[in-house]
């Protein structure tokens, strides 16, 4: 489900509250060869299956700046925030890599906003951290405060 937020007072009212969790996505050795090759990061772990077999996870697992990116694709399942004039990512605080992705886990976003502050602008500054869970994992493969702000149209 994703909760939709349209001026600065449902931000607000959100803060301190989680926003539920998005579906499962599986991380195959497609993607992360993809990734590989966008940000020339080859390194076996990654990459030969075979050679990670004898590695220390048993197999691949996905880059963590992978796992990351994936915030991205996971936070508009989490919250959509209308009534714009815009909207711009300002950044991210306190990434973490807790535990590996295994190339074949389902991996999910799940969400909390943390903070909301008003900027000297009349912008809204939202916090949301998004914790990437590993199905069967009792540790997260990245945790990030991702920061973004939001300047709402202006009532008639």
């Amino acid at each position: 489900m994703t909760f939709h937020f349209s001026n600065a007072e449902a931000l607000k009212a959100a803060e301190g509250k989680s926003i539920g969790v998005t579906e499962w996505l599986v991380i195959d050795q497609s993607r992360v060869n993809q990734f590989a090759e966008a940000t020339g990061d080859h390194q076996w772990i990654h990459v030969d299956p075979e050679k990670a077999k004898a590695g220390p996870f048993g197999g691949t697992i996905a880059h963590g700046y992978l796992t990351l990116s994936l915030v991205n694709f996971f936070l508009p399942q989490l919250m959509c925030v209308e009534n714009l004039q815009m909207g711009v990512n300002y950044g991210c605080d306190r990434v973490r890599f807790p535990s590996p992705v295994r190339v074949g886990a389902r991996i999910r976003g799940a969400g909390e906003i943390t903070k909301v502050e008003t900027l000297a602008n009349g912008a809204v500054q939202v916090v949301v951290r998004v914790s990437v869970e590993v199905e069967g994992s009792d540790r997260p493969g990245c945790v990030v405060d991702t920061i973004s702000r939001y300047t709402f149209n202006h009532d008639s």
